[in-house]
This record gives structure tokens, sequence and C-alpha cells, in this order.
């Protein structure tokens, strides 16, 4: 009785182990498709991933439904012990398939344990739209006239909505932001160390389903010189300098070795900062009227201005001065140059102490060299108000302010948006004009 009474614990243990390993596999493979809903191109990539921890994937359907019609897109199957998966594919495969909405149905199923029954199944659907065709691009503003170092407008339409758009020309891209109904605004520059034959501006449109349209504009390209300069570098200098970083630098064993690590390996680290700043921007212009010039004050160095430096009548460097130095007495006031919002306020290496304000469409301007800074990141400011005061932080060599202007972080001469008339040509107009022409359609 006894041994019967274990026999038969033995019999239910055995059949509830059966049933737990059996029983513990009751769901699907998990499914994952991407891109989530909307439109698709055939060109773009499409991917399913798949993952069963339990008994593994089986097989794999993906059809597509649109209209009366099923197509089928991809069929796999998988051998045992395949647990995790992920499969691509081109709906541009798929001939059959036309312009229009459609939906993806993706079924998987996984391995029964032990062979028994017939395995657990996932179904997932998920609508799209089938687009093809790349968006329509046509340019409102006309006249184009750019000159080098300076900076473009041009305003444009896109038919539908957009994941990228803006300006290209070499390797460069420069945003355009959506203003209202179908109209964009780019602003975009002509770098002043860039070939004339590689400035060729067009506008870039891609959308959702990733078709890419590239459309020409029309421009004119107007020459400039910029100035040159020879700079000596005192022992009295190159000592400032080594006090304010040494401490970035300390395999640097002399002054003179601080300083051109400074401008030569800083300077290009606080270019790539200015790009990553540019892109903090307001999608629309938040500034009025002619940027401010700090008054009473006189230029000590041009902007594209081409230094060769000098220590002890032996050139060491040579570097290009990108903004425009102002002197005025020691610790001057600095007032904003137009209405904006600070996006940076803290040191800047070769800039010193620096303000940085965002004046919308990447349009924004560097106040360095500063003494004090008098505003904090995310503040609004109006034209005029004081933002710090004028010093030599940095890499300057007196009490100075450097302005500086940049288009999506790419510095521009600032001389540009001094000139009323030029902005009023190059810039508000436009955006009137566009508005005009949207109202008459």
């Amino acid at each position: 009785m006894k041994s019967s009474s274990i026999f038969g614990v033995l019999i239910v243990a055995a059949l509830a182990a059966i049933g737990f390993f059996y029983l513990r596999d009751m769901r699907g493979p998990e499914v994952s498709l991407s891109p989530g809903p909307g439109p698709v191109s055939g060109k773009a990539e499409m991917a399913v991933s798949l993952h069963d921890p339990g008994s593994g994937m089986k097989k794999l359907s993906i059809i597509a439904l649109q209209g009366q019609r099923t197509i089928t897109v991809l069929s796999r199957e998988y051998p045992p012990k395949t647990y995790t998966a992920r499969e691509s594919f081109r709906l541009a495969e798929t001939p059959s398939l036309k312009d229009g909405p459609f939906k993806l149905e993706v079924s998987s199923n996984d391995r029964a344990l032990y062979h028994l029954g017939a395995g657990n199944r996932t179904v997932k659907a998920i609508d799209y739209t089938y687009q093809n065709k790349p968006p329509a691009v046509t340019a409102l503003s006309i006249a184009h006239n750019i000159a080098r170092g300076g900076v473009g407008l041009v305003i444009y339409t896109v038919n539908r909505e957009v994941q990228k758009t803006g300006v290209v020309f070499a390797d460069r891209f420069f945003p355009g932001y959506h203003q209202f109904g179908d109209v964009y605004a780019c602003l975009f520059p002509f770098p002043y160390n860039l070939p004339t034959e590689r400035f060729v501006p067009k506008i870039l449109a891609v959308d959702r389903a990733g078709n890419e349209r590239v459309t020409g504009i029309y421009f004119h390209l107007i020459p400039k010189a910029f100035p040159s300069d020879r700079i000596q570098l005192p022992d009295t200098y190159l000592d400032k300098v080594s006090a304010e970083f040494k401490d970035r630098f300390p395999q640097a064993n002399t002054p003179l070795e601080i300083f051109l690590k400074a401008n030569r390996d800083l300077r290009v680290h606080d270019l790539k900062q200015l790009e990553e700043v540019g892109k903090k921007t307001s999608p629309t212009f938040l500034w009025e009227g002619p940027f401010l010039r700090m008054p009473n004050s006189a230029p000590r160095g041009g902007y594209a201005q081409f230094r060769d430096y000098y220590y002890h009548g032996k050139l060491v460097d040579q570097e290009t001065h990108l903004g425009i130095d102002l002197a005025a007495l020691a610790h001057a006031k600095v007032p904003a140059a137009n209405r904006g919002k600070i996006v940076y306020a803290d040191d800047l290496g070769i800039y010193g102490q620096c303000v940085i304000i965002d004046h919308g469409l990447g349009l924004q301007t560097l106040y360095g060299h500063l003494s004090g800074i008098g505003v904090k990141v995310g503040e609004d400011v109006q034209k005029g108000q004081i933002i710090g005061t004028t010093g030599d932080t940095g890499l300057a060599g007196g009490d100075h302010l450097h302005f500086g202007v940049m288009v999506s972080g790419e510095q521009v001469n600032p001389i540009e948006w001094w000139d009323p008339s030029w902005i009023n040509n190059n810039i508000t107009s436009k955006l009137q004009d566009a508005k005009e022409t949207a109202k008459a359609r």
C-alpha cells in the first residue's frame, strides 16, 4: 500500500512537470516592425524583429493587403533553436504593390515544446501608405545675391510633410524651417573658404516615406577679398595665455606651446561646439530690424582675416579670424545686437567668457572675451539689453569684444547684419513676398 502511494505521487508529480513545461510557453513570438505606421517608399528598408525565448521561432510570413489583393512580401522558415531573428526587405521588391493605403500583416509561429501541439502564433497588422513619388519643391524667392562669407535666404514650398529639408552644396547641409502652410525658409552661407565651383546651392526635401527631391535655385555670387594681418606674440601675452590655458594642456612645456595648442586644437574643438549650439534654434525669426553694433567702438580685427603669428621673428602659426573685434573702454557694456534667446552663457575655449544669442532659423550672434556675463541660458533678451561687459578672456590680446554672426554654426560676415538695406533686400522683403504669394494662391 505504501509503495502504491509513493508510485501515485510520482505519477502526479511527473504529469505536473510535463504540464508545466508544456504550458509555460503559451505566448507566441515577440514581433516588431519598423518603420511604424505612415508613408513608406519602395526603396526604404523595412525590418521585422522576432524573439521567442521559449521554444524558438518556426516560421515567418509577411503579406500586404491592398484592396481585394493579398500579396506575399516575405516568407521564412527557421531551424530549431532559433530564438532571435531579424529580417529586412524593401517594398520595391513587391512590384504588384501600388501607390496608396495598404496593410502589412506579419505572422510568426514558434515551435511546440516536445513537438506537442501546433505551437503559438503571433499576428500583427500595421497600416501604411505606399508613396514612391518624390515631393514637389518650388522656390518662391527668385533673386539670391550672395557674397563670399555672406548669407542667402531661400523661401520655398514643399507639397507634403518632410523629415528633412534645407539647402545642400558640396558636403554641407543647412536646415530649412517650416513657416506657414507649405512654405519653408532656409538661411544658408557662402563659406569664406569654399571654392566657387563647389558652391552650387540646391533645395533638398526628403518626405516621411524617404523619397528625395533636389531642386536648383537661381543665384549670383559676389566675389569678396578679405584682409590679412601679421601678429607678433610678445612674452607678456604668452604668459597671460599660459596662465589661462595651462590646465587644459599639461603636456605643453612652454607658454608658446600652450598658445599653439589653444590656437590650433582648442579652436577646432570650439568650432565643433558652435555647430552643436547652432542646432538650438527657433524655427521662426525672433529678431526685428538691423542688428546693433556695440556703441563707441572701433574695429581691431576683421572677418575672415588671415593671420600670421610670429614669435621672435619666426612664423609659428597661421589661422583665420572669423568675427569682428570691437574695442571701446575697458569693461564696456555689451548690448544684445537684436532680440532673441540666450542659448549659451559660459566659457568657450579661445573665445573666453562667451554669450550666444539665437535669433531663429539658425541665425545666432556670438559675444566673446567677456569679463562678465549678465544673462542665463533660456533667457529672452531684447535688442540693446546689456548682456555682459568686454574683457580679455580666452585668446584675447587686450580688452575688446569679439562679435560674431553664425548660420547653423557656420560663421559669416557680421557687416551684412548691420546694414538695413541689405537686410531688407535679402531677408525681410523675401519673407513678406512669400506671405503675399501664399495669400494669393
